[in-house]
């Protein structure tokens, strides 16, 4: 699965050309978005995030926050080159898709930003030891009961941040507006986001969900979305494009705050600030842009909890117990 930017391409951005370091994001130029028949900022159509820009920096890049324009231009070549590839799975590895089926993208994020983590300032997410030490359990005992599986592997939600996140394929958000709400549509999973912005307060504390309770007011130009009222059974993100993020659980102490900023016609610039004191050491932040692309096609994600993938990755654990 083409999700981070492996040895190869880190070698290429190591002799691609000086580091621009210091080197801030392009400063978008004044714009008015237009506005809806209720006044709001439009922000309705069809988006998309796929990238190759990787969820983490890697470490062999350390404080270069930006990359090159050349150095762009050479790790979108390289991805371009080897989209295509197709590899025969391991040895004891039943394997995935092919490459048709994947749609993780070829383009470093506009911004030229190494990291989709953009606070703190390494790039990194600043995990507790509590956050690994819950993650690794979970992985090592995914085949003990379906409790330990992905919540996306068993179909009921990518969650609230991660399924803003890009994956490996359904990279895409239909957003609609109407008096009083935002919705947003996400491809993967086939969920709707329904986001009153009418004014009203969270709810109780004692109510629980899984993607928590969304609140949205505008300021200025900007959608913020502030969510409360985790339940404990999710998790930050799901999609091996995470990298050592996925399989973080959530806690009811969860709190996520997400901007939506229209740049230019064409443009959001989405960012999200996560904070759960007893998963991350401090909240961090990702900016991931979102691309409109009216000729993307959203189809059904056919996916429902208690699907036959769950009882087979269960099957096939005991069949290994027995074997053992």
């Amino acid at each position: 699965m083409r999700y981070h930017i492996g040895l190869p391409l880190v070698v290429v951005i190591a002799i691609a050309g000086a580091s621009l370091a210091a080197q801030s994001t392009r400063a978008p130029a004044a714009w008015t978005p237009p506005r809806t028949s209720g006044g709001q900022p439009d922000l309705q159509g069809i988006w998309t995030n796929a990238t190759i820009t990787p969820f983490e920096r890697p470490a062999s890049l350390r404080d270069k926050a930006f990359l090159t324009e050349a150095e762009v231009e050479a790790l979108e070549r390289r991805a371009a080159s080897g989209r295509d590839e197709d590899r025969p799975p391991a040895a004891g590895n039943v394997g995935s898709y092919n490459q048709f089926w994947y749609d993780s993208g070829d383009r470093v994020v506009s911004t030229r930003r190494t990291s989709l983590v953009i606070d703190p300032p390494d790039g990194r997410v600043p995990l507790r030891p509590e956050a690994e030490a819950a993650r690794d359990y979970r992985s090592a005992h995914e085949g003990d009961s379906y409790e330990f599986l992905s919540v996306w592997d068993r179909c009921i939600t990518r969650g609230v941040p991660g399924g803003m996140f890009p994956a490996g394929y359904n990279n895409a958000y239909q957003i609609v507006q109407t008096p009083g709400y935002v919705v947003i549509h996400y491809e993967m999973i086939h969920e709707a986001r329904i986001i009153p912005i009418d004014g009203r307060p969270h709810v109780p504390a004692q109510v629980r969900s899984w993607n928590g309770d969304p609140l949205g007011h505008w300021e200025g130009n900007t959608l913020v979305v502030d969510t409360t009222n985790y339940n404990d059974k999710g998790w930050i993100a799901t999609s091996a494009a995470a990298g050592r993020i996925k399989g973080v659980p959530q806690t009811e102490s969860l709190h996520v705050v997400e901007r939506f900023t229209p740049i230019d016609a064409n443009t959001i610039d989405y960012q999200a600030t996560i904070d759960d004191p007893k998963m991350f050491a401090r909240p961090w932040t990702v900016s991931i842009p979102l691309h409109r692309d009216p000729t993307y096609r959203i189809y059904e994600y056919a996916c429902h909890e208690g699907n036959r993938a769950v009882e087979g990755i269960l099957r096939g654990a005991r069949a290994q117990e027995i074997l053992k």
